[in-house]
């Protein structure tokens, strides 16, 4: 693809709200130090999509939360509540896990927007097909808010981890193209609040049948960050560096390339593999309705660099940039 100004694309990754509201992270995460060698139990901690809990025996736990944006509260409550149950399932699925149940923390003064919340968790628990079992309300607040934390489990030697991609990876995206900008933001893409539920599910649990069949040595989903953030944050916690050619990504026909870097793909996942086993992620993603492609590789320069015909530029340098900063060592 010509014409375009990579500089101006780099400028924009690293200035995009969704990629720098992950800063704090690092000095959050700082404070636990001094404790987290006194978890009894864990495998992973902070900087993955889920943490995960060991149980004895084969199969871990899968923990994770998440709270919605509050930009994307205020512009819909409905969507805030049926993405609240969206992105948590993702972040159990992205990691190989079948999601089990979720609660949630509702904070709000205002009755309606409240109800549209409440409906929005309704319809995305149906849509699913995972159960809200419980939660707290905040009903006195002088604002809106959506949280949700979610349990999943999985067996312990399918886990796909963030911070396991090597050298001679190659580096594959996948995203569900049949999809629509959302209403609320252009950098969401509603790939699943018209198709049927039975449908959602087989794609969220794509990865599942990826990490039972031991062919993906690092992934994650693609989040806020977008798909070279969330390529960066991969690469960061595996302290590895990367090269991508932004012609191979695949894009929407009703999309832009810039703008598509940015977007949260509501059914999307980076992911390294093997170059041997490449085609059978591609393959297996293609029969869940995904498209997958190769778009580079993985290599030992903890630099993230995009290229196309034209040009080359560097995104991010992790001998001095950091994203969350996050020391997965556990």
């Amino acid at each position: 693809m010509t014409g375009l100004d990579l500089k101006k694309i780099v400028r924009d990754i690293r200035e995009f709200e969704g990629l720098t509201r992950k800063k704090p992270i690092e000095d959050i995460v700082r404070i636990f130090e001094n404790v987290r060698s006194d978890y009894q139990g864990t495998i992973i901690d902070f900087g993955d999509d889920a943490a995960v809990i060991g149980i004895g025996g084969d199969d871990v736990i899968l923990f994770a939360a998440d709270g919605i944006w509050g930009k994307i509260t205020e512009a819909s409550p409905w969507w805030a509540g049926y993405s609240s149950v969206l992105v948590n399932v993702n972040d159990i699925s992205a990691m190989g896990g079948r999601p089990l149940a979720m609660v949630n923390i509702l904070s709000t003064d205002n009755m309606d927007a409240c109800e549209q919340l409440i409906k929005g968790i309704s319809d995305g628990v149906k849509k699913f097909s995972v159960p809200m079992v419980g939660g707290h309300m905040h009903p006195d607040t002088p604002y809106t808010s959506i949280s949700v934390a979610i349990i999943g489990i999985a067996k312990k030697d399918c886990i796909i981890r963030s911070d396991t991609a090597q050298a001679g990876d190659a580096v594959i995206a996948a995203y569900d193209l049949d999809g629509r900008l959302g209403p609320n933001s252009p950098y969401s893409w509603d790939t699943t609040s018209f198709k049927d539920p039975s449908q959602v599910r087989e794609m969220y649990m794509v990865m599942q049948k990826i990490g039972e069949a031991k062919i993906a040595t690092a992934g994650k989903d693609i989040s806020n960050p977008g798909t070279i953030g969330t390529l960066g944050m991969l690469c960061e916690s595996s302290k590895v560096g990367a090269m991508v050619d932004l012609d191979r990504i695949p894009v929407p026909d009703s999309v832009d390339l810039e703008q598509w870097l940015k977007v949260y793909p509501a059914t999307g996942y980076v992911l390294t593999a093997k170059e041997e086993n490449a085609s059978e992620c591609i393959r297996i993603f293609r029969d869940a309705g995904i498209t997958a492609a190769v778009i580079g590789s993985i290599n030992d320069s903890r630099r993230l660099e995009i290229f196309n015909e034209d040009s080359k530029a560097t995104v991010f340098d992790f001998n001095s940039d950091t994203i969350t900063g996050i020391n997965m060592d556990f």
